[in-house]
């Protein structure tokens, strides 16, 4: 079985891990840093960030790693970040999430897991978009959750403005990380690997008490498994030799089956295309010409979108 110790060296390599604060993106930091890469966590609350990073650079001493901050429930902090940012990328771990909270909303008026979870590493991955192709055998991993399973794509109400439920409100954020996952690989080709990660059922601050009932919630986590463990499918979709594009990495590690909703390439493009509205980012140098039907959807921030190269696709999950 493969585990966090079948990690390859990694020295003069760069990764990036989003809410590495916390979770399972803590254990994800640390692997690869004793594995020799350089790891830049990045944390939205500055406090957590430091302990983290503390606890990092105690149990690596001899680590390359550094603390940026980034929310991403606000997509001035999304740009503000990959603005700032200028060496060659080899790993994007879009692991930062919120989950199962009442409804409020982010900076820019979206709803809050949506936002968050999706939108927010959207954004940030175009952004950063140019980084990863400059870098051979780059990666983009992005947590989602079994919890798919349950989300459905509302385009006429994505910010779930009725009848809003705090699981079924994760469950589409999750099955959007899908979406976004595969319909990545299908337009990247061979110029990078995009892959999806389901940690399994983990005790992260997702799961605290207080989410649920406090007793309920205090329970639930006596019985998960441990951040590390959960860390495991991210690790290895991250690091280990011979993948494929657009796997879906669960505990084991194994390879999962997404729903049929995530593998829906029409409901991914919609996604694709409504989301660069939303956010204002274009994946101009790998998105295919724009479909003739729009979408009403309020753009943040400007930028026009290119027709760009038209990449081979991926192949299916096995």
């Amino acid at each position: 079985m493969w585990t966090s110790a079948d990690i390859p060296n990694l020295a003069g390599r760069t990764a990036l891990v989003t809410g590495a604060s916390g979770g399972i993106g803590l254990p994800t930091a640390l692997r690869l840093a004793e594995r020799g890469a350089k790891v830049i966590m990045t944390a939205r609350d500055p406090a957590k960030g430091e302990a983290a990073l503390g606890t990092v650079r105690a149990a690596v001493p001899d680590g390359r790693v550094e603390l940026r901050h980034l929310d991403l429930a606000d997509l001035g902090s999304v740009r503000a970040f990959a603005d700032a940012f200028d060496e060659p990328l080899d790993l994007l771990v879009n692991n930062a999430g919120i989950g199962m909270i009442p409804r409020r909303t982010t900076a820019d008026g979206f709803e809050m897991q949506f936002g968050t979870n999706h939108l927010g590493h959207f954004a940030l991955t175009g952004l950063l978009l140019p980084h990863l192709l400059a870098t051979p055998e780059a990666r983009v991993v992005t947590v989602s959750s079994d919890a798919h399973r349950v989300g459905r794509i509302d385009f006429d109400d994505l910010e779930f403005e009725r009848g809003y439920r705090r699981f079924t409100a994760y469950g589409r954020s999750k099955l959007a990380n899908l979406l976004f996952t595969l319909e990545l690989q299908r337009l990247a080709g061979k110029r990078l690997l995009s892959l999806a990660a389901h940690p399994g059922a983990t005790a992260t601050d997702i799961m605290r008490p207080g989410v649920l009932t406090k007793p309920v919630g205090a329970l639930m986590r006596l019985a998960l498994q441990p951040p590390e463990k959960g860390a495991v499918p991210s690790l290895y979709a991250a690091t280990a030799p011979g993948v494929t594009g657009g796997l879906y990495v669960g505990p084991g590690p194994k390879t999962l089956t997404p729903s049929a909703d995530a593998l829906d390439e029409a409901l991914a493009r919609r996604l694709w295309e409504t989301s660069e509205e939303l956010t204002g980012v274009r994946f101009t140098a790998i998105t295919r010409p724009r479909s003739p039907r729009r979408h009403p959807a309020a753009p943040v921030g400007g930028g026009d979108l290119l027709p760009a190269d038209t990449a081979a696709g991926k192949e299916p999950p096995s």
